[in-house]
């Protein structure tokens, strides 16, 4: 299993609703994309050290990870993202299951 996480923190003048519109976008991959598993958060805690959106999405191998990746939709959200966001940070990892 390959475990994707994706972090953003926005520009100061991005907006609640920016925000919010932001990770309905990404939510609604979940439902167009093949996965095992896809999760979007805001954080809670609000720490100087948080970002402010979290993704983790789960697929069986890299295939999966690179038909996400190279998704129109995925495109789409992501192109958003980078335009919103001050910092994005990544990781991805294999874990067995």
């Amino acid at each position: 299993m390959l475990i994707h996480i994706v972090c953003w923190k926005y520009k100061p003048e991005i907006t609640e609703e920016e925000r919010t519109s932001h990770r309905v976008g990404l939510a609604a991959l979940a439902f167009s994309i093949p996965n095992e598993g896809f999760e979007v958060g805001a954080d809670v805690l609000h720490l100087e050290r948080s970002f402010e959106t979290g993704l983790v999405a789960r697929f069986v191998d890299r295939d999966g990870l690179d038909t996400y990746t190279d998704h129109p939709e995925h495109k789409e959200v992501a192109a958003l993202g980078k335009q919103i966001a001050s910092q994005v940070v990544s990781v991805d990892f294999i874990i067995d299951d």
